[in-house]
């Protein structure tokens, strides 16, 4: 029997590499493989993996959960209230967002499943979205799994990767529903300035648009920009799904807490539906992250490390023949064009085996993302380690030039 053509068109074609070889850093066993090997893990973005960087406090709080029981429980299904409060102030201070705790904030198990369920009210099959390309991949493959279509919006490369109206208007289509933007951009670490934002809410709004925005790599801007969260602008708060997480900016991927904010009438549909998507998320870690969102210092520490690593990780891979790679403008990631050298998959795949460091081929990210590696330079507490790891990269790639002869 073919169980898969049981499937729905969104599922029937995926493989999770228990079949097939998989070039997927999340799947079949790659990173697995190359810390086997003794090389280095560079593509995933969970800050200081595998190193412990828990503030004492939020440890011990969670701690004191376990050691008293109450880790064996749930809390509400949308969400421990305590938490709750924590981040409608962390919303109010850093986002612009006034939010009422009990109406606008679902606690979800990480921003990944946040993301899916985020979208889930508002696509029915035929459905379209606009996402910019490159993006992260659930971008693209999300709308899939809920029957929709996921539809390419080219960034502007040779203009840092910035989003334009026309390249809007050029993929709407009467099937347009939704516009899916991750800001900051995940893979290429741009920021969208404030005239983009109000630009892209001018054309939801001219539209009528729903918009869903990940802002995973909100908490590490650089250079004096601005980062402007899209629910806060003029008439947006109604039609907007904004996902949040704690894995980047507080480093704590391993405790599964995200978060939704969005519109009292948006909202009440998710919380009506909410256990049966995504159950409760962990009670322990939501009471101990409670405490990291009022008490955010910790933080500080963490921007300066990765604001002077992506300082020399950009001046280890600057100069290199047939390599372009741009300063990244928030968080630990750089996006680099390796076009020149060959095929994502061809380079990262040679990285493998000449530097023992492993990277995320871009074709995952989009159609841009051809000729493209994501690069993650948060992993290890040692910044030497990773420091290490770039000059191997950039060895493996000065030599990969020489074999194809290219030149600067």
């Amino acid at each position: 029997m073919d169980i898969r053509a049981k499937m729905n068109a969104g599922f029937r074609d995926l493989e999770g590499g228990l079949f097939s070889k998989v070039e997927k850093a999340d799947v079949g066993g790659v990173a697995d493989e190359i810390v086997r090997l003794g090389g280095d893990m560079l593509g995933w973005a969970d800050p200081f993996m595998p190193d412990d960087r828990m503030p004492e406090e939020v440890k011990r709080i969670a701690i004191e959960r376990i050691e008293s029981g109450a880790c064996s429980h749930y809390t509400h299904p949308v969400g421990d209230m305590a938490l709750k409060e924590a981040i409608a102030r962390k919303l109010q201070r850093q986002n612009g967002l006034a939010v009422v705790p009990e109406r606008n904030i679902l606690i979800t198990p990480g921003s990944d499943s946040g993301l899916l369920f985020a979208m889930m009210p508002f696509i029915s099959p035929g459905d379209e979205v606009l996402v910019p390309d490159p993006s992260y991949p659930s971008n693209f493959l999300n709308p899939k799994l809920l029957g929709g279509k996921a539809v390419s919006v080219p960034l502007d490369e040779a203009a840092d990767f910035r989003l334009t109206r026309g390249a809007l208007e050029a993929a709407l289509t009467p099937s347009t529903k939704m516009v899916l933007l991750t800001n900051p951009n995940n893979p290429t670490a741009t920021v969208y300035s404030r005239e983009e934002m109000e630009m892209l809410a001018a054309f939801i709004l001219e539209h009528d648009l729903v918009a869903v925005v990940d802002q995973a790599f909100e908490d590490f801007i650089y250079d004096g920009r601005e980062m402007v969260t899209l629910a806060s602008l003029p008439g947006m708060w109604e039609r907007t799904v904004t996902v949040f997480s704690v894995s980047k900016g507080m480093a704590l991927s391993g405790t599964r807490v995200g978060y939704l904010v969005a519109e009292d009438h948006i909202m009440d549909v998710m919380y009506g539906c909410a256990v049966n998507v995504i159950g409760t998320t962990n009670s322990t870690f939501q009471a101990a992250t409670a405490y990291a969102f009022d008490h955010p210092e910790f933080m500080e520490e963490y921007k300066a490390i990765f604001d002077a690593r992506r300082r020399r990780v950009h001046d280890i891979l600057s100069g290199i023949p047939g390599v372009t790679v741009r300063m990244p403008q928030s968080g630990f990631l750089i996006w680099a064009d390796v076009s020149h050298l060959g095929s994502a998959e061809e380079v990262a795949a040679y990285l493998i085996e000449e530097a023992k460091v492993c990277i995320n081929a871009g074709t995952a990210y989009g159609k841009q993302g051809a000729g493209h590696l994501r690069i993650v330079y948060g992993c290890f507490a040692d910044s030497g380690r990773i420091y290490a790891a770039m000059e191997r990269v950039r060895e493996a790639l000065l030599k990969l030039g020489r074999e194809k002869n290219v030149r600067a």
